[in-house]
């Protein structure tokens, strides 16, 4: 069959010119595109400003559609889904990132970041530490590590959280020595309500030996001493704060009187409360000063002299419901008349967290509420 050429000449320019069309139809559905991806990101912008975040999620959501290989959007929603409590979305769209073949190592750095903080925000403090394992060696890696540090404060799992916290001081974080001292301490508490008094005792020796500066090991150490019968052990470990003035002093006032008490030391305590009280008033340390001086009676006149003279310089409603207490005879107060005195005291005698305001009958180290270390201070309420 022999080849017409007419057909070839007018095939060729209407293939031309089919293929010219279809390009031009493709630039211009380019075009199209991105006049939209631009044009949702800004409506995006503008709602997240205007706090609209609901139709902010909407826009960006068109924008990546749009445009699917934006990873910056991927991130702002992302973010958005975490602030929302959206947390499974917010998962998702760190998993898509990192499932992306082209992504570049900042960017994956970036998302496997996110997904650690989508984890943590949503509780699931396990597949949060995993994530941020992965961060290890990263840009990342300070933040992880103080991510991983206030996961095992909250577990109580003090070993990992002492190696973490190792780790960041010899990056140069921050210093960590008082904190490993607390986690110490920690440890020392279970061994000891496990039954093991020894293995506690060893625990808070070498933390006192190591951290000299920090007062809880010392405070604890001295207390453990007079459970097991080491009342001058006991006093020898806590003579220390008060003769250094520390403010933790007033938490151990009361132990420091009992194993006075037991070695017949009294009047060498007595010393060093009074000269500690005199230096920095406290109703604790007032009230062991009572017990040295009056062992027996709470109700002497040398007893409710000494509350009297703190009333003169420390206005205090505790003080004055001591004392008035500790009347005998006609002026004794009716039981009604001291029951309400003491419920009315009883929010003035709390410890109060400096960083959350969380209030607790007992002084914490480590703050139930905030989680913050340190930041209950050694003196009552009414006292601040």
């Amino acid at each position: 069959m022999e080849l017409d050429l007419t057909w070839i000449l007018i095939g060729l320019p209407v293939a031309f010119g089919l293929g010219w069309i279809a390009s031009r139809l493709d630039l211009r559905q380019l075009r199209i595109n991105n006049r939209q991806a631009p044009r949702a990101y800004f409506k995006g912008l503008n709602y997240l400003l205007n706090e609209q975040q609901d139709q902010a999620i909407d826009a960006f959501i068109e924008a990546v559609q749009n445009d699917p290989d934006t990873s910056e959007l991927h991130f702002a929603l992302g973010n958005l889904f975490r602030r929302r409590g959206e947390y499974d979305r917010a998962v998702r769209v760190h998993e898509h990132l990192l499932s992306r073949g082209d992504l570049g190592t900042a960017d994956r750095q970036r998302a496997q970041h996110g997904l650690a903080l989508d984890f943590l925000k949503a509780g699931l403090l396990d597949r949060a530490e995993d994530a941020l394992r992965k961060l290890e060696g990263t840009s990342f890696e300070g933040q992880a590590r103080l991510a991983r540090l206030a996961i095992y404060e909250r577990s109580r799992e003090w070993p990992e959280a002492a190696q973490v916290a190792a780790l960041l001081e010899r990056s140069g974080e921050a210093n960590f020595s008082v904190r490993q001292a607390h986690y110490r301490c920690e440890q020392a508490r279970e061994a000891f309500a496990k039954g093991d008094a020894a293995k506690a005792l060893g625990i808070l020796a070498e933390a006192m030996a190591q951290t000299p500066e920090a007062p809880r090991p010392r405070l604890l150490l001295g207390q453990l001493y007079l459970t097991q019968n080491q009342a001058d052990k006991a006093y020898e470990c806590l003579a220390p704060l008060f003769a250094q003035s520390d403010p933790s002093a007033p938490l151990a006032a009361d132990t420091l009187a009992k194993a006075a008490q037991s070695t017949h030391k009294t009047s060498e305590a007595a010393s060093l409360l009074l000269a500690h009280y005199q230096r920095q008033p406290s109703i604790d340390v007032l009230q062991a000063l009572t017990s040295l001086e009056s062992p027996t009676d709470a109700h002497t006149p040398a007893a409710r002299q000494h509350y009297l003279d703190h009333l003169q310089q420390h206005p205090s409603l505790i003080a004055a419901t001591r004392w008035l207490g500790s009347a005998t005879g006609e002026q004794a107060m009716p039981a009604d008349v001291q029951k309400a005195l003491e419920a009315a005291t009883r929010p003035l005698a709390r410890y109060r967290c400096a960083a959350c305001g969380f209030e607790a009958k007992e002084h914490f180290w480590h703050c139930p509420g905030c989680q913050a270390w340190d930041s209950y201070p050694p003196r009552r309420v009414e006292e601040l």
